[in-house]
Order: C-alpha cells, then structure tokens, then sequence
C-alpha cells in the first residue's frame, strides 16, 4: 500500500468526482485535477530539486487543498512529510522543524515571517509559498514537473516512513510519531470497520491537518469520497454539513458541545448526517444524550493517540442501547478494541489486571496501526514500545466483556489523603449541572492533604453558577474526599491541537509557585 496513490484510483474510475472543497477559499478540485498535482509535485521533489528517499518536508499552514497535495505527493515518491503546528511560538516551532531536519518547506502564505526564520536556523535548502498573497513559487514548481506517474511510486510502501506527526503535548513535551504506509494503512481499517463507510460519504475534517485526524480524512478519500476542509468554527461546521450534505466527521468532545450551544442550532437542516465519531477526552453521560437528541444520526466513540491512530470504538449499537436502558454505565467506556488492535490492561509489574470493573490497570496496544517510533528518540521509544506493545500511559478499568473504562492518565491522578481520585470522574460529576460547557480536573497542593481537587468551568453561553453550586452539583455523585474544593471559571480552556484539555497549563502554576491550599 503506497498512501500517496490514494487519489489515483477514483481519478481513473469517475475523474471528474469532487475530491477536495477547501471552504476558507471557495476553492473545489477533482479526483482527477489532484491526481495530475501529486504526480507533478512528487516529480518536482525528486527530479527537480534532487530530494531522496526519506528526506523531510516540513508544511506550515491551516488546512487548505495544497496541505493535502503535500501528503499525497510526498507519500507517492517516498519522502516523510513534517507538518508543522501554527498555534506554536517560534521557538518551539524553530526547535521541532530542526529537529526533523527538513529539506525542504511549503508554507501558506501568512506565515512568511515565520518561514523565512526556519529557512534561516534551521538549514531548510529550499521553501516554497502557496495562497492568494504569495510568491507564486508552489505553483510554479508544479507548472514545471511531469504529469506522470513518479519513477519512485512504484518502489515506496509497505514499511516505508511516511509521517512524522507530533504527539498533543498535554502532560509535557510534543514527541514526534513515526508513522509507515502500513502504520497508516492499518489505522484506517480500524476506521472503515468501526465508522462503516460507505463511497456516498462526504466527509468534514473539523481537526487540524498538522495532527492525527488527517488519516482519517485520508481514509474516506480512499473510498472515492469527497473531503470538505474547514479551520473549525462552531456555526461555520452547521452551515457546511448543511450546504455540502457532510455525512460524517470526528467531533472533538468540545466541539459537539460548542456546535450545539449555537444560536438557533435546531433551524439547522443537518439531515445528511449518518454518523458522529467523537473523541479527544472522555464525554459525560449528560453530554453524549444531549449529542445523541440534538444530532440525527449515530455516535461512535474512539480512543486513540497519535501514537496508534484509533484503538478501540464504542460502537453505534452501545449507544443506542445505553440510552435505551442496556448497559447504561457503557456511555462512560471508550468501548472495545478495534478490528486490527489487541487491547491489555497490565499492573505496575506487568501482570493483566482482572476484568472485574475495578482492577486498575495501564493500557497496552498491539497493532499494525501503531508507529515504529518516536522521530530520533531511542529512549523514549524504547520506553513506550516494548515486547511489541505499546504503553499508552492511560489508566483504566474493563469489565467482563471487554468493555474499557478510562479513569485518569497515569499523570493525572490525584492523591489526597492517600486515596487516589481520578479527574474524569470529578469532572463527569460536574457536568451534572445544566451550566455547564466544559471542565477540568486537577490536584493542587494542600498542606493538610498533599493534594486538594480544584476545578476549572467553563459556562454555556447565557447561564450562571457560583462556585457552590457546582460544588454541591457534584457532590451528589461523589464520595466527599472526591469533591472540588475549590471552582474557577474561565472564558475557555486551554486545548492541545486534538482538541484535549492541556491540565498541565492550568496545574503547574500551582506546583512551580508552591501554592498551598487549605
């Protein structure tokens, strides 16, 4: 499996079948107009500047169609593509794009600034613009390439590295994932198995081409579908799936709650809806039957990180029979593991933890979907794949069936008083109350305690509460020692580029100062 013929073979089948609209620029290309740029661009790359096999090319910029001719022309003829987070300060981005030793970057436009420092720190050779206020110099690189299909197409695949993609960066330094045809290939049998797509499908990516949604775009692209492109806005993403007739995207948990708090959300016609996969950070019963009212269609759950795609779904049928009363408490699960993954919970010594509900355990995952490693890390991939598992750092339970209950990343539990309190759980208390949009759970230091829980609310848009109510909100379904003790409220959250909460951002201030709560 070569990843960068994915748009060849709907470009021979129905050439003139939409493949790409890019709503940011009212731009909409053809299977068989981007089938014709990755060949050109794949030529240009190696014939005209000289690149090798397995040489870096770095991409900065929002999610345009020329990001999605990056992946596929790069993928087509061999080379590993680095995209590049724009939400970054310079010197983070400076320190990764050296890290990834690029030959060459395309860039958009706006960010000119910003390439022309890496071209001059980082010993970028070549860098080339696209977008409506550019040089020109993207365009003029294709205008000049063949039209063929690439010499190096039919030698690269299989186990050939492909991607770097950079892991979210919540509880510390973004890693870089290192990611093969086959990697990405198998992460999409996963999808096509759990989603259960069909050629009709149009697709939105609501998430950020730098990160791990993209492969799931790839996907349904691969299936001869078209791939709308959207920087996400909440009532930008209604009035698209209802101009486009989307049929399915991934909604990051705090992008369904956003897209559902806008005005005059039920005047919006989205009846070509079939399914909702959402993720990015577990979903509280309150807010999964609100998604499962306000849209019509079916939810999926996935669990995943960069490191391995997607792991394990909470299917459409557990949704609809949780509501309906079966199983009820599995609205809480990320569900079972996926068509190519293998899925244990192992204790501090290694050994599988019981199927009990109780018995905490940290999740391993084996499959082909997950990377090969981290990009130039030794240590750390050797610290996360080992004996062929990958340890994911996640803390979990599962019942009999198989069924997997996260409780807490290993880094975010909170001990206080010696008992171990997960956040998930405080924060799924907290959204017991009707004002609620969004949270986030945390230990403090206590002098008395070790550790005190302090929450983080954000309100739904026109409604209130004080600290107290939400204290007593959640004290209904939690022991007391599990209680906030402390609430504040904030405009927003701070949020990693998939879309999950950064705790750390909000926790450290605490730590670093040695604030003692009492």
């Amino acid at each position: 499996m070569n990843i960068g013929k994915i748009p060849a073979k709907t470009a021979r089948l129905a050439p003139t079948r939409e493949a790409l609209i890019d709503i940011s620029t009212s731009r909409r290309m053809t299977f068989g107009e981007l089938d014709e740029r990755v060949c050109r661009l794949g030529n240009a790359l190696m014939q005209q500047l000289g690149l090798a096999k397995g040489d870096r090319v770095a991409v900065l910029a929002r999610n345009c169609i020329e990001y999605m001719e990056v992946y596929y022309g790069c993928a087509r003829v061999g080379l590993i593509v680095q995209p590049l987070n724009w939400r970054l300060g310079a010197p983070e981005l400076l320190k990764i794009a050296s890290g990834g030793e690029p030959a060459v970057l395309m860039y958009a436009a706006e960010y000119a600034d910003e390439a022309a420092t890496l071209v001059a720190q980082a010993g970028i050779s070549h860098a080339f613009a696209f977008g409506e206020d550019s040089d020109g110099s993207y365009e003029a690189l294709l205008a000049q390439a063949s039209a063929q299909e690439p010499a190096q197409s039919a030698s690269t695949g299989g186990d050939d590295p492909v991607l770097i993609l950079y892991t979210g960066g919540t509880t510390g330094e973004s890693k870089g994932a290192l990611h093969t045809h086959r990697s990405l290939f198998a992460g999409m049998i996963n999808q096509t198995v759990a989603e259960r797509i069909v050629p009709s499908d149009v697709y939105m990516l609501t998430g950020q081409m730098f990160h791990i949604p993209v492969g799931l775009a790839m996907n349904y692209m691969a299936h001869g579908c078209p791939l709308v492109l959207i920087n996400f806005e909440a009532r930008l993403a209604l009035e698209v799936i209802q101009r486009e007739r989307v049929s399915a995207f991934l909604g990051i948990t705090t992008m369904l709650n956003w897209m559902m708090a806008v005005d005059n959300f039920a005047d919006y016609d989205l009846s070509s809806l079939r399914n909702i996969q959402y993720g990015g950070g577990p979903m509280p019963h309150s807010v999964v039957k609100a998604a499962l009212e306000a849209f019509p269609c079916t939810l999926i759950q996935g669990y995943g990180q960069t490191e391995g795609m997607t792991m394990s779904f909470l299917s459409q049928e557990d949704h609809a029979n949780a509501v309906a009363g079966i199983h009820p408490e599995r609205l809480s699960s990320c569900g079972r593991e996926g068509f190519m993954t293998t899925i244990k919970l192992v204790d501090a010594q290694g050994e599988p933890v019981p199927r009990d509900g109780v018995t905490p355990g940290e999740i391993l995952v084996q499959s082909e979907a997950n990377m090969v490693g981290y990009w130039q890390r030794p240590d750390l991939t050797a610290e996360t794949l080992r004996d062929g598992w990958m340890h994911t750092g996640d803390v979990a339970v599962w019942d009999e069936e198989g069924y997997i209950f996260i409780v807490d990343r290993a880094k975010d539990m909170i001990i206080s008083g010696g008992e171990n309190i997960y956040s998930t759980q405080v924060e799924a208390a907290i959204h017991q109350h009707p004002a609620v949009l969004e949270s986030a759970v945390f230990g403090v230091p206590d002098a008395e305690w070790g550790e005190s829980v302090k929450a983080v609310v954000v309100l739904k848009p026109g409604m209130q509460a004080t600290e107290q109510e939400i204290i007593a909100a959640a004290s209904q379904h939690l022991a007391s020692y599990q209680k906030p003790r402390s609430v504040d409220f904030v405009d927003s959250l701070p949020k990693a580029p998939t879309g999950k909460i950064l705790k750390r951002e909000l926790r450290d201030p605490y730590w670093n100062q040695g604030e003692r709560k009492v």
